[in-house]
Formats: structure tokens, C-alpha cells, sequence
């Protein structure tokens, strides 16, 4: 054993620097790095270390795989083949490796800032708005901005983080969605209306009745109802009420207008009160699906997958 307290004939006591042990991202960082910046002095700087030391790195890279990466003389260097092929492949890993330290951060930290969701009128206020608001409780650094509109906004264009939307989803490019529950539609009528025109047994009856029903342009949206393994059937019931409000409709149902096609969420408080009942209480009802869209990018922020999975918890219940 020497003096120093190294022992004689050890890896350490050899001329050739050890680089085997060295972490072989940071030797991909300084590859990369030198690269980048055209020399070693300069990744050095950046990376606040030696000069010789960016050269050990590149050293044990070039070791560890048996080729050379870098022509190097006094004046200039320059990528070998191979060097381009590894080089391209060490970005990719590195920002990958960033990447996953940002989301294993981020998943440790409290929602912070903007929040921003657009979704329609009467299903956001009624039923996610609400959701939103106690997730926005427990996290004081959460900023919610809610936008109310049944027209299908461009997440991008519009700058917002999560879009709610209800029925079959159209435009899917570049976008993730996230089915959160079902809201199921029933046919419904006051009392008043029942004792005055009867109570319809089946789906023909239909006809025969005054109807309340939704629209806003081009022709009114059918009526439909799941069959087994079928296509749902459709019925387009003709009316002299159409209104382009939900609230409205149920209110008009309410006070003897006809039959009435509504979410049952809508409505729950109506039949609850005894103000509407379910005309076909026994027979299956449609449902649609409500989903949560947001834009594909490679990470999620904590504040929006929070909220998703807020919604996909609470949701259900309510509907």
C-alpha cells in the first residue's frame, strides 16, 4: 500500500483515466453539447466543467461503443458517420430523459395557474361547473376560467387546455379524449298534459302527440332510442315548439306544452317535484356519452389531469 492510501497496481494507480464508471447521460450531454456549440472549451462552459473533462466523456462514449464519434484536430472537429447517427439518436434519449424528470416533478406539485375549459351551457352549469369549482377549493393555486357555449370550439384557436363535450366526438386530429360518463334521455310530460291527452304506451304514440323539442338550424334532431344490437331508433316528431334552450323546453314541458325529449340530469329536479314525469319508465333509455378532449402533447400537466380525473370520478354520480 502507498503512502497516499491507494493501493499499488489498482485501477485508480494507472495512467489511463477510468472512465468506465462515468453516468453515461451526463457523457451524452457533453457529446451532445460539444457538438452543438462546435468545441470542447465551449461545452465546457456551458456545462460549467473542464475542458478535459468534456474530452473523458466523449472518450468513454467512444470507448464503451468501440468507434470514433468525433474527427478531431488542433483547429476543428467534425462528426464521423457513425458520430451523425449517434448523435441524433443522444438528443432524442436526453430530451426523453428531460421530459421524464418534468413529469415525475410535476406529479409531486400542487395544480398552480390557468385552468382553461370550454363546455356546453346547461351541462356545464348544471353538472361540471360544479365539479370544477370543488377541485378549485382544494388547490388555492389552481385559476379556473370557465367559457359556457354549445358551439364546438378549436382548442387551439380558442387557448383552451379541456374541452367537455357531449355526443359522438368529430373531430379527433391531434386531440386525446377521455369518455368521463353517460347522460341518459327520457321522454317526459307533465300531469296536467297526461290527464289531458293520456299517457302514450309505445314509441308510435309519439305521433300523435305535441312535442317540445330542440333545434337551432337545419332540421330538428331526432328523438332516439337504443335497440339491441340494432341501430338506435329514430324518431323526428312533429311540433310547433322548438326552441334552442333546454332550460326553456323542460320549463314549457313542465307547464303542459307536450312531450319533451331531456337529459335526465336536466330534469331530475322537475320529477322530483312532480311537475314532469317519465312517460316510458320502463323502457331503456338513450344515452350519450360525455367526454373530456384535450390537445396530444407529450406531457400533461398536473392541473389537467387533475381535473379530468375529477370529472370522470364526480360525473357519474350526477348523471
Amino acid at each position: 500500500m502507498h503512502k497516499s492510501g491507494r493501493y499499488i497496481g489498482s485501477q485508480e494507480d494507472k495512467t489511463k483515466p477510468t472512465v468506465w464508471n462515468m453516468d453515461r447521460l451526463a457523457s451524452m450531454t457533453a457529446f451532445v453539447k460539444a457538438v452543438d456549440l462546435g468545441s470542447f472549451e465551449a461545452a465546457a462552459s456551458a456545462l460549467q466543467m473542464s475542458g478535459p473533462m468534456v474530452g473523458k466523456h466523449v472518450r468513454f462514449l467512444e470507448e464503451r461503443l468501440g468507434v470514433r464519434l468525433l474527427n478531431r484536430t488542433t483547429r476543428r472537429q467534425s462528426l464521423t458517420d457513425i458520430g451523425k447517427i449517434y448523435y441524433e439518436r443522444c438528443r432524442i434519449i436526453l430530451t426523453e430523459a428531460e421530459a421524464a424528470d418534468a413529469l415525475a416533478a410535476d406529479q409531486l406539485s400542487e395544480p398552480r395557474g390557468k385552468l382553461r375549459v370550454t363546455m356546453p351551457v346547461h351541462f356545464g352549469r348544471q353538472c361540471a361547473a360544479p365539479v370544477m369549482l370543488n377541485l378549485a377549493k382544494r388547490y388555492p393555486g389552481l385559476e379556473l376560467e370557465l367559457s359556457f357555449t354549445d358551439r364546438l370550439v378549436d382548442l387551439m384557436e380558442g387557448g383552451f387546455d379541456l374541452a367537455i363535450r357531449t355526443g359522438e366526438l368529430t373531430d379527433r386530429a391531434g386531440l386525446m379524449a377521455k369518455r368521463l360518463a353517460q347522460q341518459r334521455m327520457i321522454v317526459c310530460a307533465s300531469p296536467s298534459y297526461i290527464a289531458e291527452r293520456g299517457m302514450p304506451q309505445d314509441l308510435s304514440d309519439i305521433a300523435g302527440h305535441e312535442t317540445v323539442v330542440y333545434w337551432r338550424a337545419g332540421p330538428v334532431p331526432p328523438w332516439l332510442f337504443p335497440r339491441d344490437s340494432e341501430a338506435p331508433f329514430e324518431i323526428v316528431p312533429p311540433s310547433r315548439f322548438r326552441f334552442d334552450d333546454l332550460n326553456v323546453i323542460a320549463e314549457a314541458a313542465a307547464a303542459g306544452a307536450g312531450l319533451a325529449w331531456l337529459p335526465s340530469w336536466l330534469v331530475r329536479g322537475h320529477i322530483a317535484n312532480g311537475s314532469l314525469r317519465d312517460v316510458f319508465p320502463t323502457m331503456p333509455s338513450f344515452p350519450y356519452d360525455a367526454y373530456a378532449v384535450w390537445l396530444r402533447a407529450p406531457l400533461m400537466p398536473v392541473k389537467l389531469r387533475l381535473a379530468i380525473d375529477e370529472l370522470a370520478a364526480s360525473l357519474p354520480k350526477l348523471m
